[in-house]
């Protein structure tokens, strides 16, 4: 069994604390794409409820576990969402520090859900960083995407549901970014599936936890250059490097140009608007068809909170 700090009984409960709206996402056979492809491919879509993305179910649990309260949280986008969510059903008063740069319509959505919203110069760290003095200063909770065990044992009811609704997978691929569903997804996998490979993909323009994961220590780095905005941090945390450790068989870093050939597949075969966190397993068999070759391989689709402008310039074809 992994030596994380998750746990699977927590992870079985966990499905009784969650909104039922965000539990049993669909999981399908996706032919379309299979002769681009070359390997048999299940889509996961994490984006079939109201945030558009996996992460009101670890926002349910934190939620759940508050009751009432104050909370402050950093964001790209998705997680400020999940959190403005699961706060406004259960009484609490929310506010997300983002990015200035993130995409509008994450910040908007942000907003319509009655979240208090400040937004900073800088990257996801910056605001992580803002989002930290507002907790010391206001004496707060402030919740930490994947350090937070809540967000990583919420992201794992992902793994249940793949278990039980595709039992002949051979690979799953999950977006690596703070490292949440990753780890939470991996643990199920490796204690109730193991012979099923555990491929965490990463834009190769934020390449921080995969570098960490390659050398068994923190990497940072300096800067990130991605489209793929939910997966941009520079700073990996220990102890979510040490339970990735123990449930990742790999990590890889993927190209720009493969994100988005991943988004316009994604929708021209799939009919799926996805941001390019979501077309990461894509993009990865694309750059390694013979890996993939003759397998099952499962993708998570896990966000769907695109800038339509971005959106529509990345699915037209290239003239």
């Amino acid at each position: 069994m992994p030596d994380t700090r998750l746990d699977t009984e927590r992870i079985q409960a966990a499905r009784r604390v969650v909104d039922p709206v965000y539990l049993d996402t669909p999981l399908y056979r996706c032919q379309a794409l299979e002769p681009d492809l070359g390997c048999a491919v299940s889509v996961k879509l994490e984006t079939a409820n109201p945030v558009r993305s996996f992460k009101g179910r670890g926002t349910e649990l934190i939620a759940a576990g508050l009751g009432s309260g104050y909370v402050v949280c950093a964001s790209a986008g998705n997680l400020g969402q999940a959190l403005a969510w699961s706060g406004r059903r259960r009484g609490l008063d929310v506010t997300v520090v983002a990015p200035r740069s993130a995409p509008a319509a994450k910040l908007d959505r942000i907003h319509a859900l009655g979240a208090r919203l400040e937004l900073v110069d800088g990257d996801f760290d910056s605001a992580r960083e803002r989002a930290s003095h507002i907790a010391r200063r206001d004496g707060i909770r402030l919740v930490e995407d994947s350090l937070d065990v809540e967000t990583c044992e919420g992201a794992a009811t992902i793994g249940l549901e793949i278990v039980a609704q595709a039992p002949s997978a051979d690979v799953v691929l999950i977006a690596l970014g703070g490292g949440a569903m990753a780890t939470g997804i991996g643990h199920v996998l490796k204690e109730l599936a193991p012979g099923v490979e555990v491929v965490c993909v990463q834009p190769a323009g934020a390449p921080a936890m995969t570098l960490s994961y390659r050398a068994r220590r923190v990497v940072t780095t300096e800067s990130t250059t991605t489209i793929a905005d939910g997966v941009a941090g520079r700073r990996p945390i220990p102890a979510v490097l040490d339970d990735l450790l123990q449930v990742a068989d790999d990590a890889v870093l993927v190209e720009e140009a493969s994100i988005v050939a991943g988004v316009r597949m994604l929708f021209e075969h799939a009919g799926l608007v996805v941001e390019p966190s979501g077309a990461l397993g894509v993009a990865a068999i694309l750059e390694d068809h013979a890996r993939f070759a003759g397998r099952h391989v499962v993708t998570v689709v896990c966000g769907g909170n695109v800038d339509l402008d971005a959106h529509r310039r990345w699915v037209t074809p290239p003239s």
